[in-house]
């Protein structure tokens, strides 16, 4: 199959820059989610912080999960926005 035709369902494609969302945001997925790849309690501080995606990838359930650079862990798309206005 040709990379033209990959399906690639990720919000943020590879190199877009995305805001971390407000802390308060991240403390309510971090106590409601109970999944795979669980936010740390370092990734809270990260609320609000903008970086560039390097890579996203779907877990096997089809959540888009996203590794930023220079922000430690692997983030759940719910936990970023866009930096477009």
């Amino acid at each position: 199959m040709s990379s033209a035709f990959a399906y690639d369902p990720a919000k943020y494609p590879t190199g877009s820059t995305v805001r971390v969302v407000p802390r308060r945001e991240l403390e309510e997925f971090f106590n409601r989610w109970k999944l795979h790849h669980r936010l740390s309690p370092e990734q809270l501080e990260y609320g609000r912080r903008s970086a560039r995606v390097v890579r996203s990838f779907m877990y096997h359930g089809g959540d888009i999960l996203y590794e930023l650079d220079g922000i430690h862990g692997v983030w759940h798309e719910p936990c970023l926005q866009s930096t477009a206005v």
